[in-house]
């Protein structure tokens, strides 16, 4: 065998551990005869894979029903603490979510998508780690107003400007003229663009370097984010803690 069609039984194999892992990750406490039904593999794949995640920790087996393993999070910490500022931002979202009452996030952009790196939504945290468009979240449209003009339209050629609601921007047009109102007025709203009845505020952070770090961002029921609320009381909260990121970053 030639060392081309060893790489390809590598990343074959690759594939369908990662197959299997995403299945768990959908929905855990499921049967090797359930995982199968769930993916494109046999059974007795599916129970190598398995065997090999449950000895080296990455899943875990319960009464024949299997689990994601807690030692995912040794590498989903790694990446969260993978910049200073992600640590302090996420303090800034956990005072913002305390002081506010809403939802508040710390989106950063990984290969075109935005990801919840943190989030406060009390009483619990969730969707963590999950990946949502950037077109569609104000978050996200706060992180593409600091692109260039040949920077956007290659966003918006390389990647599918899907509509989930009514409100959903999808004309490359409609983008370019909304990345620009962010530009001029310095923050990013979201309109039930993703979810409908819910409306988002958002500022980008800077590190002190005036790099972007990601974005920070408050949500909750449309009917609450008046236009009073958001200019006399969420946008002073957001660029303060989005100021104290980059103050912390460079002062300590």
């Amino acid at each position: 065998m030639d060392d081309d069609s060893t790489d390809d039984v590598g990343v074959t194999t690759t594939r369908k551990t990662f197959e299997i892992l995403e299945v768990l990750r959908d929905e855990e406490g499921l049967s090797i005869a359930e995982i199968t039904r769930r993916t494109s593999l046999t059974k007795s794949t599916v129970y190598r894979h398995l065997k090999t995640l449950v000895d080296t920790g990455y899943a875990i087996e319960r009464e024949g029903a299997y689990y994601i393993g807690l030692k995912h999070l040794e590498i989903a910490e790694q990446a969260r603490n993978r910049e200073p500022g992600y640590t302090i931002a996420q303090r800034k979202v956990f005072e913002l979510g305390r002081e506010t009452d809403e939802r508040s996030v710390f989106l950063v952009e990984e290969e075109d998508e935005g990801v919840y790196l943190h989030r406060y939504d009390s009483p619990t945290s969730t969707m963590v780690g999950q990946r949502r468009p950037l077109h569609a979240l104000a978050t996200g449209k706060a992180i593409l107003a600091e692109r260039d003009g040949e920077q956007i339209d290659r966003f918006v050629a390389e990647n599918d400007l899907e509509r989930y609601t009514e409100n959903t921007i999808t004309t490359p047009e409609a983008l370019l003229e909304e990345v620009e109102s962010v530009r001029e007025q310095g923050y990013a709203t979201n309109d039930g663009e993703y979810m409908e009845g819910l409306f988002g505020v958002a500022v980008p952070v800077y590190t002190p370097d005036d790099d972007l770090l990601g974005s920070l961002g408050l949500f909750g029921p449309r009917s609450r984010f008046s236009e009073e609320y958001i200019q006399e009381t969420v946008l002073d909260r957001l660029w303060d803690k989005a100021g104290e990121v980059r103050v912390t970053l460079a002062y300590g």
